[in-house]
């Protein structure tokens, strides 16, 4: 008797949806407690708690209706039969237009066409209530209608230009690499990874988004001298326009062995109270690097990618596992698609176990900036980030653990606060 696959990934997701469901319940029952948590009062006005909570309710709301569209959507697509259907119906396209239907490729890249549009039109109504009337009726967005189109066309024209290639190679790998294949896919995605991370931030993000020298000052000196001190290999330092998109603020860095580079949201400097909260934000940044968590966490990722290319050549050739979920034939795409669903279960495990990785990687970063003399500076930093973006105060103990890859604000001031004594 052959195993239900299908029905089984079908059932796991809707347990998991009820799982989650019920996090999702327990922290908006935290979000409407009318008081701010002991660690706040005195920290946060009640100003911006009020605000805070009115906008974390209104995206709890939206995440519960999202969530069920989604989990139906998802659940019928399996369960009753859509995916091969409309894999069929992708390949009868292709002689309309003079193309052979039995090349793989192509009907791989008439399948993902399809499937990019569906994914356009069923997420464009949530996209567009999220950013113009949440993210609107918060202050926090700043998009006209135009600038969204623009950057939806952007990112499909980007799809269009960069998945074929990517796809055609993969599914060339997969029917030419034998029993090296899980190395030969491993080693196609390390490479692009290490490709994209170096053409993303200097070709793509500039498309979205204005890069700026910071300009000579006080705050470029005190970073400067900060990288220095730290021996951070910084080459350029940036100023982003964010604003014109969102009021949201945040800083990072990137880049390859001695050519780093750091960018400054200009929220983040406009909501800054004085420049050395703002070089506490990069102590607690430059922390990450200093501590190798870039680099540990990119060798997990390579890892757990790994492992998932052994695992899928386990299971690429098992016909019960295609005729479960409706196909006939093997297409490589489908088969990485089924396989990515039936491990869903122990995606959601490594998630947490990343998350509390994450975590701890964040306190650590955190004492990093705070064993520099950054204590008085990061607290309030950390305070004015949290405000001006209107972040949860009141989280559930079980939802953070579960979905945070940040320690809630409460949990990262006590232990600013208990580094410090141990510094004094």
């Amino acid at each position: 008797m052959a195993i239900p696959y299908m029905e089984t990934v079908v059932g796991f997701m809707i347990v998991m949806y009820v799982f989650e469901t019920y996090l999702d319940l327990r922290q908006h029952t935290a979000l409407k407690l009318p008081t701010l948590p002991k660690t706040l009062v005195g920290v946060i006005s009640q100003d911006k708690f009020e605000k805070s909570r009115a906008y974390s309710l209104d995206k709890s709301h939206f995440h519960f209706v999202h969530e069920f569209v989604t989990i139906l959507m998802d659940s019928a697509i399996l369960f009753f039969g859509i995916l091969p259907w409309f894999w069929k119906i992708s390949g009868g396209f292709l002689p309309m237009l003079g193309l052979d239907p039995e090349n793989e490729i192509l009907h791989t890249l008439s399948f993902l066409a399809g499937v990019m549009t569906w994914s356009q039109i069923t997420d464009l109504p949530f996209s567009l209530y999220s950013t113009f009337v949440i993210e609107s009726r918060h202050g926090f967005n700043k998009q006209t209608i135009w600038m969204f189109i623009r950057d939806m066309i952007k990112g499909i024209l980007l799809s269009v230009i960069l998945a074929p290639p990517i796809v055609a190679a993969i599914i060339v790998i997969v029917q030419k690499g034998g029993p090296y294949l899980a190395i030969y896919l491993w080693a196609f995605m390390f490479i692009l990874s290490l490709v994209m991370m170096t053409i993303y931030p200097v070709l793509i993000a500039p498309l979205f988004n204005k890069f700026t020298p910071l300009p000579d000052g006080d705050l470029r000196e005190k970073i400067e001298k900060l990288a220095s001190s730290l021996k951070f290999p910084l080459k350029k330092l940036f100023v982003v326009d964010g604003s014109t998109r969102s009021s949201h603020s945040n800083a990072y860095m990137y880049g390859f062995f001695k050519n780093k580079r750091i960018v400054l949201y200009d929220t983040l400097i406009q909501q800054c109270k004085n420049e050395d909260e703002i070089v506490a934000v990069i102590a607690h940044e430059l922390g990450h690097w200093k501590l190798n968590h870039t680099t540990y966490s990119f060798i997990a990722v390579q890892i757990l990618a790994f492992l998932q290319f052994g695992g899928y050549t386990l299971v690429r050739n098992s016909t019960d596992l295609f005729r479960s979920f409706g196909f006939d034939t093997q297409p490589v795409l489908i088969g990485l698609i089924i396989f990515q669903h039936t491990v869903i279960p122990l995606q959601h495990l490594v998630s947490f176990g990343l998350n509390l990785v994450s975590r701890a990687f964040e306190f650590q970063a955190d004492a990093f900036a705070v064993n520099l003399g950054y204590a008085k500076d990061l607290r309030p930093a950390l305070v004015k980030l949290q405000e001006e973006n209107l972040s949860a105060m009141n989280t559930d103990p079980l939802y953070s653990a579960y979905h945070y890859s940040h320690p809630p604000l409460v949990e990262r001031l006590r232990a600013i606060d208990g580094q410090g004594k141990k510094t004094d």
